[in-house]
């Protein structure tokens, strides 16, 4: 399941971070050892492998520095069950809310559609040619054989010397050429009917009364779904939708969903990531100092959350999953309260502590330009699908980068996220425009001045965003 080939080392992790998010060097690295010590883990050959435990990470950091994007961009690099929640939606036992094991269900879930994924991959070539027949069957019909051949009256000897076709050799002839019309994708348009299954409704939404919980409810519903017959109903679409839509039956059809399962299952103890955000608000400073979010005992919902992050079994609707060996990755901004908050076991169980820096000018203009998926690249993208070109001068971004910097400074800390804010205000003109003012093989180059011009706006009128609702 884990092997070197598709394993990066910690050097490769972070250049591949580094394709995406800028700064933040002590983060990257950890989170680097962290994923290759799985690797390294899967790969002890002694009874040792068992008892070698992950070193949970505690992010401290302000909003939009990249605590997020750096946990998510690591469990895509390692192709890994992944799964985001916020500790401030959970409840203490006893309370009517998600209860912290709904964290590790969510997880099994992603891994089993990962591992269905790759199945899906495996019977490809298998599910295409079912899908090819059933569509050529829709449009010409195979002849059944009544036991003799029967010679079609159109036909006559030639004087060649042919023997007469029958309707079967002829019906064969149609369907290949149809086959291989299908094939080049000729007919896509065409339209044809094909039979779909219809999900049995089972029809419990309110079963229970606001007495189970929500995977005791989804289990129900598909235990209820599972016992009632399937139903098919007829479908008319273009055989470019057939296709999709029969690939997925015909493919869930040929995975064996046991054996999918248990990898899924094995996949997400191994190598799942689970990621934590806003622990900050349920650390017992955060009530004390009248930090914001519900006050649904923090400390007790710290309490539910240890035996998780120790390492427990939980009960899913795939299987029983031991949490024992899932990287947890906290975070939290800790404005008011601090990691020291935390109950000392909880603290314990992120023993790697790593502190984002805040970002600055420098780091705002190396985020318009670096990263793939760049902001300005977002825009050029959108643009171009207008055919219209946009580009921005390196002076514009460094103007741009100062403007959300100050902003930040000024208003409010929102990290990274202001670079929105501040594009939307300055490209919302030309987004108007377009097509209507601006049209086709159309360029719009930024310049400073026109970055000037465009958010004079948003500066002066700072003093003014805490007294507007």
């Amino acid at each position: 399941m884990i092997d070197q080939k598709t394993y990066f080392t910690p050097k490769q992790i972070v250049e591949e971070l580094d394709k995406y998010i800028i700064g933040q060097k002590d983060a990257k690295r950890n989170v680097a050892i962290a994923l290759r010590n799985r690797w390294r883990r899967m790969n002890v050959k002694t009874d040792m492998q068992g008892e070698i435990v992950p070193n949970n990470i505690l992010m401290i950091g302000a909003t939009g520095v990249g605590k997020t994007e750096i946990a998510r961009r690591l469990a895509k690099i390692a192709n890994a069950p992944f799964t985001k929640v916020e500790a401030s939606k959970f409840t203490e036992v006893g309370y009517v809310g998600r209860d912290v094991e709904s964290m590790v269900r969510d997880l099994v879930e992603q891994s089993v559609n990962l591992v269905k994924e790759e199945k899906k991959e495996e019977v490809k070539m298998k599910a295409e040619q079912i899908v090819e027949d059933i569509i050529l069957d829709a449009l010409i019909p195979p002849l059944k054989s009544n036991g003799f051949s029967q010679k079609n009256p159109a036909s006559t000897s030639t004087p060649t010397g042919e023997l007469p076709q029958t309707e079967q050799e002829l019906n064969e002839k149609t369907r290949e050429r149809f086959r291989e019309k299908i094939r080049s994708g000729e007919m896509e348009d065409r339209k044809i009917e094909i039979n779909v299954q219809k999900p049995a409704n089972a029809g419990v939404g309110m079963i229970g009364g606001g007495m189970m919980d929500e995977s005791s409810m989804i289990n129900l519903q598909e235990m209820i779904s599972g016992m009632m017959p399937k139903k098919n109903k007829k479908r008319k679409v273009t055989i470019g939708e057939a296709r999709k839509i029969l690939m997925e039956e015909e493919s869930s059809k040929l995975i064996d969903m046991d054996e999918v399962k248990d990898l899924a299952i094995k996949k997400a103890e191994n190598t799942g990531i689970i990621f934590i955000d806003e622990i900050d608000k349920i650390a017992g400073g955060a009530s004390k100092k009248g930090g914001g979010g519900p006050d649904v005992s923090r400390e007790g919902v710290q309490r539910d959350l240890l035996p998780v992050v120790e390492g427990s079994t939980v009960n899913t609707k795939y299987g029983i999953m031991r949490t024992d060996h899932v990287l947890f990755i906290a975070a939290g901004a800790f404005h008011i309260a601090k990691p020291s908050d935390l109950i000392p076991e909880l603290q314990g169980r992120f023993p790697i502590r790593v502190e984002l820096d805040n970002l600055t000018k420098e780091d705002f203009y190396h985020i318009l330009k670096e990263p793939r998926n760049a902001l300005t690249k977002q825009y050029e993208a959108l643009l171009a699908s207008e055919d219209v070109e946009l580009s921005f001068q390196a002076d514009a971004l460094e103007e741009i980068a100062e403007t959300a910097f100050h902003i930040n400074t000024e208003v409010e800390n929102i990290g990274a996220r202001r670079l929105h804010t501040v594009m939307s205000q300055l490209l919302n003109e030309f987004l108007f425009d377009v097509p209507d003012k601006i049209g086709p093989n159309a360029k719009i180059v930024v310049t400073r001045e026109m970055v000037k011009e465009k958010l004079s706006g948003l500066v002066k009128n700072k003093d003014l965003s805490e007294y507007i609702l």
